[in-house]
């Protein structure tokens, strides 16, 4: 009892030195200066970027979400949802008190956090892991071309809730995927939030953005005039190349992803 009296004590002691300082005491007992949100890719599962997040855990609490390109949701909401999860995820962690709010995300996963600061753009920055997704590329080359052009006609006709079937191509692997229309054109649209060029142009404020290729990436020979360069300047943006294939990005890479982190003002 003496002890619990005596602990009591100096609880009370320490609150009444912070209010003299104007310091309220839960303030003080929550401060947390960053929270980084994560994103997985293509086919993926939050797990994913399991050790990654033990990584940058030493800098900012991370929370990893399951999106709706995951294998299981299969693509069941359209790109503008995928945005509005995101922006509810990182509104909840502002209430929390977290002062820094990073967005990362692993290829479809880095797709989607330039298109949020294209469409939102209230993350305080953006790391992409080995970004992927590009219907520019695969509509050109005629991948999915047909489903594309008829779920956009379908979305004119106002039959955007109907279901039509694409194959979706994954590094090189293909396999048929069922869709609405709607969510079809949100996401391989080859002009709409999938193209990275387009959504870097069009952040909505400068970030530190830093952009992360393997070298035995596919994206790898694009180099930073891709998309990255695209995105407005800020002092602390880095281009950085790592030794990695695309799925091996986010682990290779997570030690510079953690200095990078450190380092912003």
């Amino acid at each position: 009892m003496r002890v619990a009296f005596g602990l009591g004590r100096w609880v009370a002691r320490w609150c009444w030195a912070l209010a003299l300082l104007g310091v309220a005491p839960a303030a003080w007992a929550q401060a947390k200066p960053c929270a980084m949100v994560l994103m997985h890719g293509k086919w993926g599962h939050p797990n994913n970027l399991s050790a990654f997040a033990r990584t940058l855990d030493a800098a900012c609490d991370t929370k990893s979400l399951e999106m709706p390109w995951s294998r299981r949701r299969n693509y069941d909401q359209p790109y503008p949802v995928a945005i509005a999860e995101i922006a509810a995820q990182i509104k909840a962690l502002r209430e929390k008190g977290y002062s820094r709010v990073l967005l990362a995300g692993h290829s479809f996963g880095a797709n989607a956090a330039l298109a949020y600061m294209a469409t939102e753009g209230d993350a305080d920055g953006v790391v992409a892991l080995a970004p992927g997704h590009s219907p520019a590329y695969t509509y050109s080359r005629g991948i999915g071309k047909t489903a594309v052009d008829q779920a956009r006609q379908w979305v004119q006709d106002g039959k955007g809730g109907d279901f039509l079937e694409m194959e979706d191509f994954n590094q090189g692997k293909a396999r048929p995927v069922r869709m609405r229309a709607d969510v079809v054109q949100s996401y391989f649209d080859p002009e709409g939030l999938g193209h990275m060029p387009l959504s870097a142009s069009r952040f909505k404020k400068a970030v530190p953005f830093l952009w992360v290729i393997g070298t035995a990436d596919p994206l790898y020979a694009a180099g930073p005039a891709y998309a990255y360069d695209k995105a407005p300047q800020h002092p602390a943006s880095q281009y950085l190349v790592v030794e990695a294939d695309h799925m091996g990005t986010p682990d290779v890479g997570a030690a510079q992803v953690l200095a990078w982190v450190k380092g912003l003002p």
